[in-house]
């Protein structure tokens, strides 16, 4: 028998993922707000402040004993040592896209997030998949050879925060409900407190550090950047509990819908004929995504009545 959320808690779900996701979506304007910070230096204090905010949470509500028995199990620990890795090129990659105005590219990345989260699950969990998703993987990968041919540039950027937010992904997967949000947030930033420190050295060395010396603030915008970080993830993880998968899939395509606003009418970044070419073979094979999911929806709707 299977358990079925009531329309209010489904409503919930709704509005926390969706929160999550346009909160995600506004991320390039406020990494833009930062400016003359450089990437590597907002980074390190996204780790930073990241890990003071959830240490902060973890003290509030009492969620000591959760992180203590997370690592007294080894196994775990190194699935958060590794998601940690995996978050960091993200968010590393993320930044850099936007302060060098390549926005539009990063959107491009989360749009195919989903179809190459799919090629996971078929390559590493051994998933079986159903025919659409493979028509959708098919036009996801022309798009991305019009992307380079038409356009005359590797989309690194793209490609990187598919992979590396895919595989983050597969890493909570494996982690499951034995790791909660907040918890799985800390260990991750404290496991990149040495990488933030020694990217702030060089950036002291180098550029010089900003935090503190442009304006009260630009310090304060700084300083949020924990709560900027910790907040979606919190969101993401209530809607995650009370709505289902196809649901979520459908409304994570928020936040690159945004981020390809925000670069095209916003930021002004060019949009040359080849580009548009290969996003309209991204939207469509995003439409057949969608389409699988909502006809997937609907057949397990039959199977449970």
């Amino acid at each position: 028998m299977s358990i079925v959320a009531s329309p209010r808690t489904r409503a919930a779900g709704a509005a926390y993922a969706g929160g999550a996701y346009l909160l995600w979506g506004f991320l390039p304007l406020y990494f833009l707000l930062l400016v003359p910070t450089g990437p590597w230096e907002i980074v390190a204090a996204r780790v930073v402040f990241s890990l003071v905010f959830c240490l902060l949470l973890l003290t509030f509500a009492r969620g000591w004993r959760r992180i203590i028995a997370i690592i007294r199990q080894p196994r775990l620990l190194g699935w958060t040592a590794l998601a940690g890795a995996l978050i960091y090129i993200n968010w590393q990659v993320f930044v850099i896209g936007t302060l060098s105005e390549r926005v539009v590219e990063t959107s491009l990345g989360y749009f195919m997030n989903p179809i190459f989260t799919v090629l996971l699950g078929v390559f590493v969990l051994r998933e079986r998949i159903r025919r659409l998703q493979w028509v959708a993987i098919g036009i996801a990968v022309l798009a991305v050879l019009v992307i380079i041919i038409g356009y005359g540039a590797f989309p690194w950027i793209a490609l990187s925060l598919t992979a590396s937010f895919g595989l983050y992904g597969l890493v909570k997967k494996k982690v499951g409900p034995a790791v909660d949000a907040v918890s799985g947030l800390t260990l991750e930033s404290f496991w990149l407190l040495p990488v933030a420190a020694v990217q702030l050295i060089i950036v002291a060395q180098t550029t010089g550090i900003t935090f503190g010396d442009v304006s009260t603030a630009h310090t304060l915008l700084l300083l949020f950047a924990g709560v900027a970080t910790a907040v979606p993830l919190l969101l993401f993880a209530a809607g995650a509990r009370r709505i289902n998968l196809a649901v979520i899939g459908m409304i994570q395509f928020i936040t690159p819908i945004m981020q390809f606003l925000t670069g095209v009418l916003i930021l002004h970044e060019p949009m040359p004929a080849e580009r548009w070419i290969g996003f309209i073979i991204v939207w469509v094979a995003v439409g057949v995504f969608l389409v699988d999911l909502a006809l997937a929806a609907r057949r397990s709707r039959r199977t449970h009545r």
